[in-house]
């Protein structure tokens, strides 16, 4: 069957990423098929196994390729300072996939992008006067 074959499946998530959908279980938690999707279109690691988008170390490739792609990190990941961080280094657009859980950490390290991500900020980070002003 075609959407079990590797090679096959590879040449399609190059060319259309959330093709990722219709790769058998065992594609969608191959490492390498997931990451080229994700080179081609962020969206398609909705598509990945549960197993692969709770790899702390594999999302964190996934966000360098594109910040994005954190909205389909488990929600755990979501949350997770250095994770979250490298997303927002990626794409300041990236906070908005954050958990809740994140929160007034806003890392010194993003200083750069913060303008641009609290723009995606609850409004009750919006309206706190800390961390604005940082």
């Amino acid at each position: 069957e075609l959407k079990a074959d590797k090679e096959v499946v590879l040449e399609t998530v190059r060319q259309c990423g959330c093709s990722l959908e219709h790769a058998s279980e065992e594609l969608k938690a191959d490492k390498e098929v997931v990451m080229e999707a994700v080179k081609q279109d962020s969206n398609s690691f909705r598509y990945a196994s549960d197993e692969l988008q709770a790899d702390k170390e594999f999302v964190m490739e996934v966000v360098r390729q594109n910040g994005r792609a954190l909205a389909y990190a488990n929600d755990e990941l979501r949350a997770d300072r250095e994770v979250v961080m490298e997303a927002m280094t990626q794409n300041a657009w990236s906070l908005r996939s954050a958990s809740d859980k994140w929160d007034r950490m806003m890392p010194d390290e993003l200083v750069y992008h913060k303008c641009r991500a609290l723009l995606f900020a609850s409004d009750e980070l919006k309206a706190d006067k800390e961390v604005v002003l940082e």
